[in-house]
């Protein structure tokens, strides 16, 4: 006799080892980085054509790494725990839709 419970799959997701997180933080670590020197360190306008080149990389990085975050946020993967402990199907993970 089954019941509900062992109908319904458990499902969870993968938070943060998904990829995009771990791209996202580490973009954004990175951006906050050349940000801080863009805007606190040396500009070397004479070897970068007189723009400040950390401080443009520093906020790309920063809106990439926001991207990558959102976007991992938004559309999280989902894991099949039944799936998965069954091992028979390679396609355990999944988008939410």
């Amino acid at each position: 006799m089954s019941t509900t419970a062992d109908r319904t799959p458990t499902r969870h997701t993968a938070g943060v080892f998904d990829i995009r997180t771990i791209i996202g933080t580490l973009l954004g670590i990175y951006g906050i980085i050349l940000t801080a020197m863009g805007l606190l360190g040396d500009p070397a306008y004479d070897r970068t054509g007189g723009v400040n080149a950390n401080l443009i990389a520093g906020i790309a990085l920063l809106v990439a790494g926001l991207v990558f975050l959102a976007w991992a946020k938004a559309r999280p993967v989902v894991v099949d725990e039944r799936e998965l402990a069954r091992g028979d199907d390679g396609n355990a993970v999944h988008e939410a839709r």
